[in-house]
């Protein structure tokens, strides 16, 4: 009884330290530190300008919501590091009890207040949204693997699947390309749900992450109708200015005003130095944006980059580069000047942040580097460990190296920001495997679970390959 209590006690420390940090994060960040981006999506949930897609809309219809409960912008910042932080607690909880080592689960709460994950923790951005519900979704895994064995009712499971599928969905949802980031997690949840899930389990799981994810796209299309913006030929944009030469644009098949904006791009780009984000760097950008353009440059993008594929090869690779070993924009220093009237609140504690992450990307740069964090990526990946959570690890890494390794065809400039969700991910992953060693791997699935003989009563009916689904 003795021992129980204390593990409650414990338990209850971690929540009380990660809610001091939560609130030690609403304070610093308060009201949420807002780039141009997030300006922008602010304008939108207050309905001051039309809703678009050119950044995925459920983050500013999350906005108005909470705004229109609240009616404080600052509630966003709440919630989000309620999520951070929630997540980070109820991962703490999990390696206590499965390890019942303290300092593993106070190493999961000060991954936290890393340099390299505090820096964004309070800036409203959908990068960090997509990388805070990714976490929470491996926060729901741990907990599922921490009640897998312990008897667990079906319904308790099932329950789990579809939080973890929620904030999975939403990660999809906020950020276009965290899919890839969000597969790996997505089986790392199943497995922890189910020992050896059979077929029909599978078939169900992944029926509902796409359920989950297609649901509310197709809401948001068909009642919120954002304006479509064609962001998409900002990529093919980069390509043409930078791979195509000046006469070759001058030469190229499209209307005359939009071959002379092609042509006056490419050349502000050579002059500046601009290597990629050619739109807003280097274009001259109508009053429609790309819409009236689109059509054109993908057309023209089509027709030219299959006669172009080794400078197109070479502009990527070296985009990539950039990305990897000149990492760039390591902190997001406060609100950017608006016509909003929005201001820091408390700008002695955001210039002490500041000083907190900028020293320590001065003396270990190799934290906000991609590179750092793509080689660790792909060491978890095949070097996860034998002990307890070698399947979390292992999940953990080959998300962070898809996500990374993603950006390759489609990365419009070489933020750290880019990289956030591999460092957090990354970082949880070298703590799991050091709190992790030493304590025995989970032991294997009974041999019923596969050969559809009666299970021992012992056994979860769900744990086998070929049972029906609960």
């Amino acid at each position: 009884m003795g021992r129980v209590s204390g593990g409650r006690r414990w338990i209850a420390a971690l929540a009380a330290l990660a809610a001091v940090c939560c609130l030690g994060t609403v304070l610093v960040f308060a009201p949420g530190f807002l780039s141009p981006d997030s300006l922008d999506q602010l304008r939108q949930a207050e309905g001051r300008t039309p809703l678009t897609d050119w950044h995925p809309p459920v983050l500013s219809l999350v906005w108005r919501a909470l705004i229109a409960v609240t009616g404080s912008i600052a509630s966003m910042l709440v919630l989000q590091s309620l999520v951070f932080w929630g997540a980070l607690w109820v991962l703490s909880w999990a390696v206590w009890e499965l390890t019942g080592s303290r300092a593993g689960s106070l190493a999961v709460l000060g991954l936290g207040l890393t340099p390299f994950v505090l820096t964004f923790a309070g800036v409203v951005w959908k990068d960090v949204h997509a990388a805070f519900a990714l976490l929470a979704a491996c926060a729901v895994a741990l907990t599922g693997l921490r009640l897998r064995d312990t008897g667990t009712r079906p319904a308790v499971r099932w329950a789990l699947l579809g939080l973890g599928v929620l904030f999975l969905a939403y990660a999809m949802l906020v950020r276009k390309n965290a899919f890839l980031a969000a597969l790996p997690v997505f089986v790392l949840l199943v497995l922890a749900l189910w020992r050896s899930p059979g077929r029909r389990t599978w078939v169900t799981c992944t029926a509902a992450l796409a359920a989950g994810f297609v649901v509310p796209a197709a809401a948001i299309s068909l009642f919120a109708r954002p304006l479509q913006t064609e962001q998409g030929a900002q990529i093919m944009l980069d390509d043409l200015v930078h791979v195509l030469t000046v006469d070759e644009l001058r030469a190229a098949d499209v209307p005359p005003a939009l071959r002379d904006r092609l042509v006056a791009s490419a050349r502000e780009c050579a002059r500046t130095g601009a290597l990629s984000d050619a739109y807003w760097a280097c274009y001259e950008r109508p009053a429609d944006g790309l819409r009236g353009d689109s059509g054109e440059i993908t057309s023209l993008w089509l027709r030219e980059m299959g006669g172009h594929v080794p400078g197109y090869l070479q502009y990527r690779l070296r985009l990539f580069a950039t990305l990897l070993f000149e990492t760039d924009y390591v902190y997001k220093a406060g609100i950017t000047r608006n016509d909003l009237g929005i201001e820091v609140a408390h700008p002695q504690l955001e210039a002490t942040l500041g000083t907190y992450v900028d020293g320590m990307a001065t003396d270990l740069r190799w934290l906000f580097r991609g590179w750092f964090w793509l080689a660790v990526a792909l060491v978890l990946s095949v070097r996860p460990g034998r002990g307890l959570f070698a399947m979390p690890v292992r999940a953990l890494g080959i998300s962070s190296a898809a996500y990374i390794l993603g950006y390759l065809p489609i990365m419009p400039a070489t933020d750290f920001r880019y990289v956030y969700w591999p460092a957090l991910a990354c970082g949880l992953g070298v703590v799991l495997l050091w709190a992790g060693r030493g304590t025995p791997p989970p032991r294997p699935a009974h041999p019923a679970a596969t050969t559809g003989r009666p299970l021992p009563e012992q056994q979860p009916a769900d744990a086998g390959g070929t049972g029906p689904v609960d």
